[in-house]
């Protein structure tokens, strides 16, 4: 009786030992079959992600957008070239300007070779001498305020009263100038986003992706001013133009006011004016054509260039 106990017990142990080293081969083999599929399944899950990104927009024939070398601006006319507003955006040495205000200059040529700005903390007021390609900051004067910024602005400053030359370079739509010690090295970059494609009179031509019939819906905008005015078809309305330096294609309307007078037409101007104030970059369409995009990079507006006369 009890040798026919452990003849079973024997028996028992050998089918699970036969068990698990079906087991085992079966795991085995199983793992063979995963590492010889797995470069196929890569490569396949490679193919698909060349052909949807993550929210399954085709990408297969986009082309890769080719980083456009900054290159050299011939001034021909610096009255035209440097008037305006322009961005203080880096220090000597590639320096990155980080101030609780915008610190920027306006170059005035107009108003006798003025120059006026911010340096990040105070007001500034100056004149400035340009020959050629040598520029020299006379004269400045500031408010007194008490600025913690990163960028001291001590140090704008004293770059400032160092320029003596300058250089054009531009990229993409934006423009840059290097002003430099007598020595030639750059002390301050100053940029400005190259918006001269929005100057000039416009019909509104869509809103919201609706054709708008009034052809009174006209806006003017001036990108060195930073001003818009225009016409809803119902009233006057006017405002100011912002701009990102760290954004290219950035554009903002703010301060919209209008006449107020009631009229039939009053819903599109409605309409209108929450579009300008919901803009936050352009885009060219075409040579006639501009559009105007939210924060989510929907067109909120079409533009369509036209001739006052």
């Amino acid at each position: 009786m009890i040798w026919q106990v452990v003849e079973k017990v024997r028996n028992l142990k050998f089918e699970i030992e036969n068990r698990h080293q079906t087991m085992r081969k079966y795991i085995i083999f199983s793992l063979l079959l995963a590492m010889i599929l797995a470069p196929a399944n890569m490569d396949a899950r490679k193919k698909k992600d060349k052909k949807t990104d993550k929210r399954g927009v085709d990408v297969e024939n986009v082309v890769a957008n080719v980083e456009q070398p900054m290159h050299e601006v011939a001034v021909t006319d610096a009255a035209h070239q440097l008037y305006g507003e322009w961005d203080i955006v880096m220090l000597r040495n590639n320096k990155k300007v980080y101030t609780l205000e915008r610190a920027y200059l306006y170059l005035d040529f107009a108003g006798g070779n003025k120059v006026y700005g911010n340096n990040g903390c105070n007001t500034v007021n100056g004149t400035f001498q340009l020959s050629g390609n040598n520029l020299k900051f006379n004269d400045f004067i500031t408010t007194s305020e008490s600025c913690h910024n990163v960028t001291n602005e001590k140090t704008i400053m004293h770059a400032l009263a160092d320029v003596r030359r300058y250089t054009l370079q531009a990229q993409y739509n934006a423009q840059y100038l290097n002003l430099m010690n007598n020595k030639g090295n750059v002390v301050l970059v100053l940029k400005r986003h190259n918006l001269d494609m929005m100057n000039g009179p416009w019909l509104v031509k869509e809103i919201n992706s609706e054709n708008v019939s009034d052809l009174n819906m006209r806006v003017v905008i001036d990108a060195v001013m930073k001003t818009i005015h225009g016409d809803t078809g119902c009233n006057i309305i006017n405002g100011i133009i912002t701009l990102d330096p760290t954004k290219d294609m950035a554009i903002q309307f703010e301060d919209l006011c209008s006449n107020e007078h009631d009229c039939e037409e009053i819903a599109g101007e409605t309409a209108l004016l929450l579009a300008l104030e919901s803009t936050e970059s352009c885009k060219r369409i075409n040579q006639n054509e501009m559009a105007l995009l939210d924060n989510k990079g929907n067109i909120v507006i079409v533009l369509q260039r036209i001739t006052l006369r």
